[in-house]
């Protein structure tokens, strides 16, 4: 169970306090990884009261203490008849983000910066053989399914679309750091995206006001996207040159889910 409790200025309950849940959290035992991996699961208000299948969104940094609260929030709009169909969210915890999310580097200076990089194609391979699996056994979902991931997580989110396309319908990825490996997955885009890609997956992409080569990396990705990207996707990039990398999250989120989860897709900005 995920619960919000002992929120103010005491740490004495007050007279009928009671912790709000918004989730319930699961441990998923991974052969892959080796560990026993943590979920946290927002379900719809109308979940127990309907038999219908819900769309999934797969959130990386999904912990209590990561990512998870705030883009439950978000889902949380779709029951007060917000223009959002309403879906489950599945946040994936994080144990050690930077070893999970990202692939192997050929730079020494960022193997001494982040010694434990390099773990992406087996932590892909735990959502894609051990974790959806779960998550369709246990709980009523359609075949509609989003992952979505900011910085680290974006550029895993990028992978996945680039090299394993068929594991998700819908990729959202915010401000990912695709300066990584001196930007070798942008490099490596223009080729990656001649590969068959099973049809109507959608690209959502969002940078922030970065600069550099984080923004270097993404216009490689971009051009790459315009030039070769297959019929079967269809993709869409929002410059936030208003936001940071450490703000832009919770907008792009929200664009991100409006246009995936929109009921009259007429209304989304």
């Amino acid at each position: 169970m995920v619960t919000l409790s002992g929120i103010g200025c005491s740490h004495t309950p007050a007279l009928g306090a009671r912790p709000v849940q918004i989730a319930t959290s699961f441990p998923v035992v991974s052969h892959v990884l080796g560990q026993t991996r943590r979920i946290n699961v927002y379900l719809p208000p109308s979940y127990d009261s309907t038999g219908q299948r819900y769309p999934v969104l797969y959130l990386l940094d999904g912990g209590v203490n990561e990512d998870f609260i705030h883009i439950a929030g978000l889902a949380s709009l779709a029951a007060d008849f917000r223009n959002l169909r309403e879906f489950i969210v599945v946040g994936i915890e994080g144990i050690d983000r930077y070893h999970d999310l990202i692939y192997p580097t050929t730079i020494d200076s960022q193997r001494q910066r982040v010694p434990t990089s390099g773990g992406a194609a087996a932590f892909r391979s735990f959502i894609a053989s051990e974790l959806k699996p779960y998550v369709e056994q246990h709980f009523r979902v359609s075949d509609e399914t989003v992952l979505m991931g900011e910085s680290a997580a974006g550029m895993f989110v990028v992978e996945t679309l680039l090299k394993q396309p068929d594991l998700f319908r819908g990729y959202i990825a915010v401000s990912p750091m695709l300066w990584w490996d001196d930007q070798s997955l942008a490099r490596a885009a223009d080729t990656l995206l001649t590969k068959p890609v099973p049809p109507n997956r959608r690209l959502f992409l969002t940078i922030a006001n970065e600069g550099g080569d984080m923004q270097e990396g993404v216009d490689k990705l971009v051009q790459a996207l315009r030039e070769h990207a297959r019929s079967g996707l269809s993709w869409t990039c929002v410059s936030m040159p208003h936001e940071t990398h450490g703000t832009t999250f919770h907008s792009s989120a929200l664009m991100g889910i409006r246009k995936f989860f929109a009921i009259d897709s007429t209304l989304v900005n």
